[in-house]
C-alpha cells in the first residue's frame, strides 16, 4: 500500500484512523466545522535505502481554489533523525506560496521532484514522533525528510483534510468525502469508504483508478 492514494476506499482501518473524533476535533479548529476528507497514504521508508523528501509545500501541485488544508502524520512506526522523520521550517505557513524547483534524483520520492527554491534551513525543526503519535501542518508548511539509516521501517499513515467550499482547479472529476458538518457545495465526487478489510476485485480497481486520477493532478503543473 506504500504510496497508494485513497487507501481509505478499500480499507476499513484506514477509514476509522481517517475519521477519529481526537483527529477531526484538532482538523476542524484548524479548518473550520465542514470536513472534507481527500486522500490517505501509506508511506513506508524501507530500513537502510536512500529515499527522501526534498523540501516542499504540499499545496504546490494539489490544484486547489483556497488553502484551507491540513495535514496529518500519524505514525505506526519510531520516527526520529535516524529513520527519517520529518524537518518541518518554523513559521513557513505563514509566508504563502515558494516558488519551487526541479531536481533530477531518483532517490527523491515527490511526483514532480520539486523542491523550494530558497530557504533559511536555520529555521528547520525536527519532528520526530512515537507509534500512535501524529503531527498536524499546514499546505504551504515547508518541510522535508531524510533517508532511513535504521535497521527497521519506517511507517507513517498520511491524511489529508480540506474544508467544503473549496474547488479542484484542474479538473472537475477530483473526490473527496464529507467526514464533518456539511458539505453544501459539492464541489467533489464522492469517495465512498470501506466498509470492511476486504479487497475485492471492484472496489480495488476503483481504488487504482482513483490512484491514477491524484497521480494525475499532483503531477501536472497546470
Amino acid at each position: 500500500m506504500h504510496y497508494q492514494s485513497k487507501i481509505h476506499t478499500i480499507l476499513k482501518s484506514a477509514y476509522e484512523l481517517a475519521t477519529h473524533q481526537n483527529v477531526l476535533d484538532i482538523v476542524e479548529k484548524a479548518i473550520g466545522p465542514n470536513i472534507l476528507l481527500h486522500n490517505t497514504t501509506y508511506i513506508i521508508k524501507e530500513p537502510q535505502t536512500p529515499a527522501f523528501v526534498s523540501w516542499h509545500q504540499d499545496l504546490t501541485y494539489w490544484g486547489f481554489s483556497h488553502d484551507d488544508q491540513i495535514s496529518v502524520w500519524l505514525a505506526l512506526s519510531n520516527a526520529d533523525e535516524i529513520s527519517g522523520a520529518m524537518y518541518m521550517i518554523s513559521e513557513s505557513h505563514l509566508e504563502g506560496k515558494k516558488e519551487h524547483k526541479t531536481i533530477e534524483d531518483e532517490n527523491n520520492v515527490l511526483f514532480q521532484k520539486q523542491c523550494v527554491k530558497e530557504l533559511d534551513e536555520s529555521k528547520k525543526i525536527l519532528c520526530p514522533l512515537k507509534p500512535g503519535e501524529a503531527s498536524f501542518h499546514h499546505g504551504w508548511t515547508i518541510h522535508s525528510s531524510m533517508p532511513n539509516n535504521s535497521n527497521d521501517r519506517r511507517i507513517g499513515f498520511n491524511i489529508q483534510y480540506i474544508a467544503t467550499h473549496v474547488k479542484q482547479m484542474k479538473n472537475n472529476t477530483d473526490t473527496a468525502i464529507c467526514v464533518r458538518g456539511i458539505d453544501k457545495y459539492n464541489n467533489f465526487g464522492i469517495d465512498i469508504p470501506a466498509v470492511s478489510d476486504e479487497l475485492n476485485p471492484t472496489t480495488t480497481a476503483k481504488q487504482k483508478e482513483l490512484q491514477e486520477k491524484y497521480k494525475s493532478i499532483a503531477s501536472s503543473r497546470n
